[in-house]
């Protein structure tokens, strides 16, 4: 008699779960309201400008200008600019550089130019710019940094784009982790070029012909690239702000088309 007794309890049991499953799966699942998928949006479009600035930043090689003086005695005079992975000489007219200026270039201005690529991560090759010497381990640090800044970049648009088309809640903040991670690592590659540029400028060559004087000035992707990384570390708080529970201030707050009494 107390088999029979347990066994209809279990049974019972059973039928219970199974009905408790069917209705779980026939609710609707809980939406986001309109608001909340607005504020996602504007975060979005906050961080696609950031992104937009790294893949302009990493892409282009105006990091950073390097300039011999004008006094030379020549009709022309070099420049060159440089980048994560490629650089190019310049030999300008000395009509065109502005007045008043003891360097050559800008590097924008016309010129005979001759653009090659690093070969770093080919043959393992230091490049050789007006009898100098790059340190490639740091280079190929920066463009290592650069490349996974970009990847984890990539990594956090898709969480947000799943959060808008699936729902998916949960990766919100994976993907506000992902652009502040992100935004991290190109300022973190910035700070490594600075570093490969201050070598370049120090291993001169003792080798004939001698060295020629520089200066050298940072150019617009090095700027692209700053600010690449305040605006993905901008938005990655952002996103990590519409994660966190309402604080306690909230019910003293009135809501958007509500009178406060």
């Amino acid at each position: 008699m107390m088999m029979w007794s347990n066994f209809f309890l279990q049974e019972e049991n059973r039928r219970r779960g199974a009905a408790a499953r069917r209705r779980a799966r026939g609710q609707p699942k809980a939406q986001m309201t309109p608001e909340r998928e607005g504020k996602i949006k504007l975060a979005l479009l906050l961080t696609s400008v950031g992104a937009t600035l790294a893949v302009l930043a990493v892409g282009t090689e105006f990091w950073v200008e390097l300039n011999t003086y004008r006094d030379n005695g020549s009709a022309v005079c070099d420049a060159a600019h440089l980048g994560l992975w490629k650089m190019c000489t310049k030999r300008l007219w000395q009509a065109d550089v502005p007045a008043g200026r003891d360097t050559c270039g800008p590097a924008e201005l016309p010129g005979e130019a001759n653009c090659t690529y690093f070969k770093f991560f080919t043959t393992g090759e230091n490049a050789h710019i007006f009898q100098r010497t790059t340190k490639k381990e740091v280079n190929q640090a920066a463009a290592v940094i650069a490349v996974l800044g970009l990847a984890v970049m990539a990594l956090g648009c898709l969480c947000i784009i799943m959060v808008l088309s699936k729902g998916a809640e949960f990766l919100l903040r994976v993907g506000a982790v992902c652009f502040g991670l992100s935004g991290l690592l190109v300022l973190v590659s910035l700070e490594v070029f600075r570093h490969s540029v201050r070598a370049l400028m120090q291993r001169v060559s003792p080798e004939p012909p001698a060295a020629p004087a520089l200066t050298y000035e940072y150019s617009w992707s090095l700027g692209c690239g700053v600010g690449a990384g305040l605006v993905l570390m901008l938005g990655g708080g952002c996103f990590l702000l519409l994660t966190l529970p309402p604080g306690p201030w909230s019910p003293l707050c009135p809501k958007w088309g509500q009178r406060a009494p």
